[in-house]
C-alpha cells in the first residue's frame, strides 16, 4: 500500500496554506516555501542533509533546495504535475521536524525572501508567440500548464501569457507578477503606493492587485487566495 508520502491526491489552495501555515510554510505558484536563516553555508550544508536523508530518494520529486550563506530555502511540490499534494502536505511536516528550529515565511517588505516573480506577456495569439519566447530565453512547457514557460535550471521567473481580446496600444504589453506570502500582500501594496504607485485596480483582491508606477508601468502583486473559486482570473497563482 502507498505510504501518505506517496499520495498525489491534489488539494485546494486554501487546504494546502491552512495545513502548514503554524509550520511557517507559505503557499507560492503551486510550492509550500520556507527559509531557514542560518549563519553560514556549512550550517545550511548539514540541515539539507539533514532533510534529504529524512526523505529519501522519493524526495527529489517533491522537494527544491537553494542554500546561500544566510539562508535555505526549501520548496515542496510534486513536480511532475506542478501542484502541491497530499503527499507536499506530509513532507512539510517532516522536513519542518527536521529542521526544528524556527522559519521566516514573512518579514519587512523589503527583505522577505519568500516570493516569486513572473513575467506576464499579453498576446493575441498565444500560441503563435510562446514559442518565440521558449526559444530566445532556453524555456520549457510549465508542468501542468502548457500555457506558461519556466527555465529547467529553475533560476530565471517563470513566463506566462495572459490572452488578450483586442489591441492595448497605450498600454505595455509586458508587465511584472510578484508573488507574495498571503499575510504580508497588503502591506507589499501599501509600500507601493507609498513609494509613488497607483492602485489601478483592487478588483480581483484578494488574489492580485494591479498597481503602477508613476509613467503607468504596471505590476500585479498577487496571492494564492481566492484562486480555488470557479472562474477566478489570472493573473496566474
Amino acid at each position: 500500500m502507498p505510504g501518505m508520502d506517496d499520495d498525489a491526491t491534489p488539494i485546494t489552495r486554501t487546504e494546502a496554506q491552512g495545513a502548514v501555515t503554524e509550520l511557517g510554510w507559505r503557499l507560492l505558484l503551486g510550492e509550500l516555501v520556507t527559509v531557514v536563516p542560518l549563519d553560514s553555508l556549512a550550517e545550511g550544508a548539514g540541515l539539507l542533509a539533514a532533510v534529504t536523508a529524512e526523505l529519501g530518494a522519493g524526495g527529489d520529486a517533491h522537494l527544491r533546495a537553494d542554500l546561500r550563506p544566510d539562508r535555505l530555502r526549501l520548496a515542496l511540490q510534486h513536480r511532475a504535475s506542478g501542484r502541491v499534494t497530499a503527499a507536499d502536505l506530509a513532507l512539510a511536516l517532516r522536513v519542518t521536524g527536521v529542521l526544528d528550529r524556527p522559519m521566516t515565511p514573512v518579514g519587512d517588505h523589503r527583505t522577505d525572501p519568500v516570493q516569486e516573480l513572473e513575467i506576464a506577456v499579453d498576446a493575441l495569439d498565444v500560441a503563435a508567440v510562446r514559442p518565440f519566447w521558449a526559444a530566445v530565453l532556453g524555456m520549457v512547457p510549465q508542468p501542468g500548464d502548457d500555457d506558461a514557460l519556466v527555465d529547467p535550471a529553475g533560476r530565471l521567473p517563470a513566463v506566462w501569457f495572459q490572452q488578450m481580446d483586442a489591441e492595448r496600444p497605450q498600454r505595455n504589453r509586458i508587465h511584472l507578477d510578484i508573488t507574495v506570502p498571503h499575510d504580508v500582500a497588503e502591506q507589499r501594496v501599501a509600500a507601493a503606493l507609498a513609494a509613488g504607485g497607483t492602485l489601478l485596480s483592487a478588483d480581483a483582491a484578494r488574489a492580485f492587485w494591479v498597481l503602477a508606477d508613476a509613467e503607468g508601468n504596471e505590476v500585479c502583486v498577487c496571492t494564492w487566495q481566492d484562486r480555488d473559486r470557479p472562474g477566478q482570473i489570472s493573473p496566474a497563482g
